[in-house]
């Protein structure tokens, strides 16, 4: 791996994204590792990767001091499996990881995208017609057969003015009978359990938009309402932070990236931008 990714001056950094790792496989999450494919990912990463915090990889990079063969694990959006499931696989293999949370979904959210998931997999088997939703009607089988269709209505979704998205996917949650509050997402206890075993956790935003949405306030206040409120959970603050739907052009830009500079030249410390392609 060090002749992929050499060390120093030319130093490249290999990051390797998730979000969920599940305690077994689901049908219905083909694209999620459960626990034992997640095990072998990681131990092949701990043998042929220096395996580090992002904070540190990205001060490591800007002093052309990176490691050959450094690499980042990164998960978005604050998933309670990471806590059980994935960091005592993590320590385990001595690896460490870093964790951009979503903070308005702490303590019993859930994401627009579950509620969507979460319906197609309580939809009774036959015919199902939401075309009054905006979706095509669609036939529900399998759990194999269903990924496809939760996967035309996320794209159907995704990009609608917020308001409309969330008035949408709760009429969704309100046919599918999805309780208001769930489990999928960690409580405040488990993020600080989480922070307290030496992971580093980072910003995303608090309510998870597509920046490029929404006007510069409103971009302003979702990045830094979600680092203070990280802060006040942890007494720390993050120094990293990933854009939500991170997709060049789609989903951020350059206005969104004069949002993190001016949020970081107010604070002491550099909140370092983290811009990967997101599913």
């Amino acid at each position: 791996m060090r002749w992929l990714s050499p060390g120093g001056a030319r130093g490249r950094l290999s990051v390797f994204i998730f979000h969920r790792v599940l305690p077994a496989a689901d049908p219905l999450l083909p694209d999620e590792p459960d626990a034992a494919r997640f095990d072998a990912i990681v131990a092949f990463l701990a043998r042929h990767y220096r395996i580090l915090p992002l904070a540190d990889a990205v001060r490591a990079h800007q002093r052309g001091t990176l490691p050959p063969a450094a690499a980042c694990i990164t998960f978005d959006d604050g998933y309670a499996d990471n806590l059980t499931v994935a960091a005592p696989i993590l320590r385990r293999h001595g690896a460490t990881a870093t964790f951009f949370i979503a903070t308005g979904f702490i303590d019993g959210g859930r994401m627009w995208n579950d509620t969507v998931i979460e319906a197609v997999r309580r939809a009774p088997a036959g015919a199902l017609d939401w075309r009054d939703l905006g979706l095509d009607e669609a036939v529900m089988g399998s759990a194999k057969e269903r990924v496809p269709v939760y996967g035309r209505w996320l794209k159907a979704l995704k990009h609608l003015p917020l308001a409309r998205r969330t008035e949408l996917t709760d009429e969704i949650a309100r046919r599918a009978g999805l309780p208001a509050r769930g489990d999928l997402m960690m409580t405040v206890a488990q993020l600080r359990e989480l922070h307290g075993q030496g992971m580093e956790i980072g910003g995303h935003t608090v309510s998870h938009p597509i920046l490029c949405r929404l006007d510069g306030a409103a971009a302003r206040e979702e990045i830094g309402a979600g680092r203070e409120q990280l802060a006040a959970w942890l007494g720390t603050a993050p120094e990293v932070f990933a854009y939500p739907n991170g997709v060049p052009g789609a989903d951020y830009g350059p206005r969104s990236e004069e949002h993190t500079s001016e949020l970081q030249s107010r604070v002491d410390i550099s909140y370092a931008v983290f811009c990967l392609k997101k599913k």
